[in-house]
């Protein structure tokens, strides 16, 4: 059985989406509008007319701190499990989130320390050796 392979339900598969992907297309040709305003090609987004070119150059910090709200909202997600399991890991499962959870403390505490979270231009972070 396994050197017969059959391809045909893989092969109805791709016909069928390759049907939808053209059929949907062909209906948004013909049914969509036809109208070209000056306003039409202007961009617009969330109800705010857009000044000025989309290349701005944003501060390092945004970028930090979109990366600890990652990081520390995928820890959420663990946490989270762990409470849904509680009752199934019992007293080691206690144990080992404490430990989970002290080492995000001291990750936060690190980063703290570091100066990753103050957003003051006028105080002096100490230097990275």
């Amino acid at each position: 059985m396994e050197g017969n392979v059959s391809y045909w339900p893989f092969a109805v598969y791709s016909g069928l989406v390759l049907i939808l992907i053209f059929g949907l297309l062909g209906l948004s040709y013909f049914l969509g509008q036809r109208h070209s305003e000056r306003a039409t090609v202007q961009p617009y987004e969330s109800g705010i007319v857009s000044t000025g070119t989309a290349r701005v150059r944003f501060d390092i910090k945004f970028y930090l701190v979109a990366m600890f709200f990652v990081i520390f909202d995928l820890e959420a997600v663990f946490v989270y499990s762990w409470a849904v399991s509680v009752r199934e890991t019992g007293w080691s499962g206690y144990v080992e989130m404490l430990i989970f959870m002290g080492i995000l403390l001291a990750a936060l505490v690190y980063l703290w320390k570091m100066g990753a979270l103050d957003w003051s231009a006028g105080k002096n972070r100490p230097r990275q050796r």
